[in-house]
């Protein structure tokens, strides 16, 4: 068994970090397992819905988000394209946001539900986040089926280029200048 508020005050440690912690989850964010909201700079991780469900699951999560926060609080660290992706938010249902002057601009692009749901599972950031979580929970609990298939559910059907993702980020921008 671990403690998330001690893993996570380790991790700000280690990493020279400074957030807020919060399991009251952001208003339209109840049923997320968590999310970093990078104005606030502060980590919301939903600990009742997660109180259900695996080990691997809950670690997944909280070390998906913690890559979150390192995305937006040291982008240095980062290639370009996913520095670039940082500001831009795509939802499935075609909802997108953009991180402007420390505030997000809403706007809405088209696409089936596939194509959202890959542009959305397929952000930059996304994959990183994705990745850096499978990595850190097979060093705390060990390689395991049910991790190999969480990891998995998270990835793209279809990944989508870093063209087309420049495509959609351009189609954002336009949008948002209109408005």
């Amino acid at each position: 068994m671990f403690n998330i508020t001690e893993l996570i005050d380790e991790f700000c440690e280690k990493n020279q970090l400074c957030i807020h912690f919060s399991t009251d989850m952001p208003e339209g964010y109840e049923t997320a397992n968590g999310t970093f909201d990078v104005t606030k700079n502060t980590l919301y991780f939903n600990t009742a819905m997660l109180s259900e469900v695996s080990d691997y699951e809950t670690l997944f999560y909280l070390f998906h988000e913690l890559r979150h926060v390192l995305q937006y609080v040291k982008p240095e660290q980062l290639n370009s394209l996913l520095q670039k992706s940082l500001s831009y938010v795509l939802m499935y249902d075609g909802t997108c946001y953009k991180l402007i002057d420390g505030e997000w601009a809403e706007c809405r692009i088209e696409g089936t539900e596939d194509y959202l749901s890959n542009a959305y599972m397929g952000q930059p950031y996304e994959l990183d986040a994705n990745q850096f979580a499978y990595e850190n929970v097979r060093k705390i609990l060990g390689p395991s089926q049910e991790l190999d298939k969480l990891y998995e559910f998270w990835l793209p059907k279809e990944k989508l280029s870093d063209a087309e993702y420049q495509n959609i980020y351009h189609e954002i921008d336009k949008t948002l200048q209109k408005m």
